[in-house]
């Protein structure tokens, strides 16, 4: 049993000293991976977890793997530690969805177990996007039926015995790969931030002791528990509903319903999504494991965001769900897009909430998806096959005393970056044709959401095809109190003898020709408050830096605005009417 009495200042330097271990692993994996989806955007996530398979913490990165980097040690502790199979040295590689892993196959999860000692003392993991991993599509594919053709699956086996890499595995992912050095590269990258996490807690323990650090540990758990507790006592006690429509996924199944029951008694909180439809032949499927990171990332933004991460912060929280739905699909449900339901999952909790929490705690709807896409063909100056894939920018829903941020990633990504135009040329052989805000008249309010994005790419030769998967293509963002709906998000094709083809939601492996252009558009996101209560100077502003016209400030926000001196010359009926009644 750890010392229970040690002094606290000496247990929070080393809980400090574990955040410091979490935060360099991170960065250890960003500057050795391959691909450009690891080391520009950061789809990734790192931490170290206890012994139980306890998250204690998480580097930044994407936030739609919170908690899977827990499942997925829990599994490793059910088919290697509890059997007595798991070594010093060992390294479990891991991607099955339904197996721990949550996400989709392109996730790559890693697991070390770290002794001290002699006996297993904690585990470090991370799970990383590798741009490549086999399947019936380059990147990743967005019409699959079955999970068998989404690529290799790995489940749950020793990549390394001993310290030793076992060839075999390696030999295996080779083989099924399209670019076998990107995903050798990001395996190795994965490996490196193990051994970054390995090395920082025997170096805690030799310091202070394992009983010690054991201590500083569950004292961590402990105190964010007690807290997370406090913050959702805060949250007024009652029950809590949410609806919404999926859209059709890219066979045409669907529309879905989702909805969600949330009770908030005490210091608990259960989010329960019974009623949500059975899942689908499309890839839009989301395993059980994916579905807790999602309401993870939500119930922090109910409670404090601000607090370190890790599973104390998640005891007060309970998460229902069917067996075989949309939000709890089972095998072999393709799940490539997995994203999509996951985003919607944690939409529902948001619109359910956003009226309970302290104003201004939650926003109002943003663009929601991903956005990802997959674009593959040869280069068109070196003649190298390549693979991009990638999130898109959107704009996220205004607050009670601000407009809304344009240009974010969704919350599923959480702290990643966009790939920057010299990246993508120079890899890829493409040419950026547009690079701008999508600026339009959607998510109006008394504070506007912010604008998404229109990415522009052009072929430069004959051999490539594109596919992408956007959500909210048929119901934008919505809006809250008395804000309107933002705009939908799609992709769509200039081509080169200059017809227009799309837009489109969802599409997989849509062939370009050299010259055409593919165009990403995301959505404004949902405007708060009523459009006739924005000030006059934040209208006439957004005429001047031509985000609207003069007339949609007259149409929708009823100002007149000059269109040359942007001054206000005065207001429509409609406007006079809502002052007069709000004065």
């Amino acid at each position: 049993m750890a010392d229970k009495h040690v002094d606290v200042i000496t247990l929070d330097i080393i809980k400090d000293s574990l955040l410091a271990a979490g935060e360099e692993i991170f960065t250890s994996i960003a500057r050795t991976s391959k691909s450009p989806i690891i080391y520009e955007t950061l789809d990734f996530a790192s931490g170290l977890t206890d012994d139980k398979g306890n998250l204690i913490t998480q580097g930044n990165g994407c936030a739609g793997f919170l908690g899977m980097l827990s499942s997925m040690v829990k599994e490793v502790i059910r088919k290697w530690a509890n059997t007595g199979r798991l070594k010093e040295g060992d390294i479990i590689i891991i991607n099955d969805p339904y197996g721990g892993g949550g996400s989709h196959i392109q996730d790559v999860g890693v697991v070390m177990p770290i002794f001290v000692d002699g006996e297993i003392f904690c585990y470090t993991a991370n799970k990383c996007h590798w741009s490549e991993m086999g399947g019936k599509d380059p990147g990743f594919s967005l019409n699959a039926t079955d999970i068998y053709q989404e690529g290799l699956q790995m489940p749950c086996v020793k990549l390394f015995s001993e310290g030793v890499l076992n060839e075999d595995i390696a030999d295996i992912i080779r083989a099924n790969v399209r670019f076998p050095d990107l995903s050798i590269g990001d395996m190795w990258a994965g490996v490196s931030g193990l051994r970054t996490g390995e090395k920082r807690i025997q170096e805690l323990c030799a310091k202070y002791g394992a009983d010690t650090v054991r201590a500083a540990i569950e004292r961590l758990l402990k105190n964010s528990a007690d807290y997370s507790r406090k913050q959702v006592e805060k949250i007024p006690d009652g029950v809590y509903t949410a609806e919404d429509v999926m859209d059709k996924d890219v066979h045409g199944n669907g529309p879905f319903h989702i909805q969600v029951t949330i009770t908030v008694k005490g210091d608990k909180m259960t989010v329960d999504f019974t009623g949500t439809d059975k899942q689908t032949g499309g890839p839009i499927n989301l395993a059980i494991a994916g579905l807790h990171s999602a309401i993870r990332a939500i119930f922090l933004a109910c409670t404090d965001p601000s607090q370190n991460v890790n599973d104390g912060v998640f005891e007060p929280l309970e998460i229902i769900a069917e067996e075989g739905s949309l939000f709890n699909a089972i095998r072999p449900a393709p799940v490539s897009c997995y994203y999509e339901s996951m985003s919607h999952a944690s939409d529902l909790v948001w619109q359910a909430m956003a009226p309970v929490v302290k104003k201004g705690q939650l926003t109002a709807g943003h663009f929601l998806t991903v956005g990802a896409y997959s674009m593959n063909g040869i280069h068109a100056v070196t003649g190298a096959p390549f693979v991009n894939v990638g999130p898109t920018l959107g704009g996220w829903g205004a607050g009670c005393d601000r407009d809304g941020d344009s240009c974010q990633f969704c919350t599923g990504d959480g702290e990643t970056f966009n790939i920057p135009v010299e990246i993508l040329e120079s890899k890829f052989g493409i040419k950026i044709t547009e690079y701008a805000l999508n600026t339009n008249n959607a998510g109006a309010g008394e504070y506007r959401g912010g604008y998404g994005l229109i990415l522009g790419h052009e072929a430069l030769n004959d051999y490539m095809d594109f596919g992408g998967a956007y959500g909210r293509h048929e119901r934008p963002a919505w809006g809250f109190a008395g804000g309107m709906p933002g705009s939908p998000n799609g992709f769509d094709f200039i081509r080169a003898d200059g017809s227009y083809d799309g837009p489109y939601g969802s599409g997989n492996r849509i062939p370009m020709k050299k010259g055409d252009i593919v165009r990403m558009v995301t959505g404004t996101g949902g405007g708060y408050g009523n459009p006739l209560a924005r000030t006059e100077e934040r209208v006439a502003m957004d005429v001047k830096n031509e985000y609207i016209t003069a007339d949609d400030a007259r149409d929708i926000y009823g100002v007149e605005v000059d269109p040359v001196t942007f001054e206000v010359k005065g207001y429509t009926q409609a406007r006079k009417e809502f002052m007069a009644a709000n004065a």
